[in-house]
């Protein structure tokens, strides 16, 4: 009895031991760091052409030396989505020695999209609306432009692609990371529709499916300025851009660095180019 009462006892034992390791491992597996870049307009043509790209060239360089997964762009690789401009953007992007997910800008698809402009920029750089997934962490990649206008036969397909993908994710207990071109808001989110934000009615929309799918943070551009926000302790970061600045700081890009709930970035600036003129 005694003998059969401690082999019991050693399976028990050696049945929680593994139970236990089963869940650090999973615990240890959610929380494994990591580190992105986050570029912001690369815009050839903005700031000068040749200075556009003697920029991009320079932060390719300087984030080659980075220790980092990827890459993500938020729109605006071009200032005219032109075949040439396309061509040297893709050529200087070859260099880069990470994966790299871009979004699409107004100057990509134009302000007004139309079957043309995202026919060309489908054709030319890939997907305009699409989702990846990073150490148990979910990158959404969205086309602002088709939240911005309301554009026949794509808004509406876009906009439910986008919120089937949240809520599919929260489902898988994914942190959620949406990267795209226009900023919901710059000052407030209330603030009145401009320029360098989305529309009232569907900012409202999606900071509400932000809210309620494990969104930690969305990443944009088109400011040309550190444009810094939290809602609901969402994470709202507009980056310097690589091409030109409109509040006078330097050229560069963020690095993020994400662990478990813990989410961070730092700006990186473009070190001196000789010769080039802003």
């Amino acid at each position: 009895m005694k003998s059969k009462y401690n082999a019991t006892s050693l399976r028990l034992y050696f049945a929680a031991v593994s139970l236990s390791l089963i869940y650090i491992s999973c615990t240890t597996k959610r929380a494994e760091p990591f580190s992105f870049i986050q570029l912001c307009d690369t815009q050839l043509g903005m700031g000068g052409y040749e200075h556009d790209i003697a920029t991009f060239k320079q932060a390719v360089s300087q984030i080659n030396e980075l220790n980092h997964d990827f890459v993500v762009i938020c729109g605006d690789l071009v200032n005219d989505a032109t075949d040439s401009s396309y061509v040297e953007f893709k050529n200087i992007l070859k260099k880069l020695k990470t994966p790299c997910y871009v979004a699409a800008g107004n100057h990509d698809v134009g302000n007004i999209p139309n079957d043309s402009t995202l026919r060309f920029y489908r054709n030319t750089i890939g997907k305009d609306y699409y989702d990846f997934k990073h150490k148990n962490n979910a990158f959404v990649v969205i086309n602002t432009q088709l939240l911005k206008v309301d554009v026949e036969n794509e808004s509406e397909k876009h906009y439910n692609w986008f919120k089937n993908k949240l809520e599919s994710h929260k489902k898988e207990q994914h942190s959620v990371f949406v990267i795209g071109h226009y900023p919901l808001f710059t000052e407030t989110p209330n603030e009145e529709e401009h320029y360098f934000n989305l529309p009232l009615d569907k900012r409202k929309e999606i900071l509400e499916l932000f809210k309620n799918n494990n969104v930690a943070a969305y990443l944009s551009g088109h400011t040309h300025k550190l444009t810094i926000n939290n809602y609901e302790n969402i994470q709202l970061v507009s980056g310097e851009a690589t091409s030109k600045n409109l509040d006078d700081r330097p050229l560069g890009f963020r690095q993020w660095e994400v662990l478990g709930d813990t989410i961070v970035h730092k700006f990186v600036h473009l070190k001196p180019i000789n010769q080039i003129q802003q």
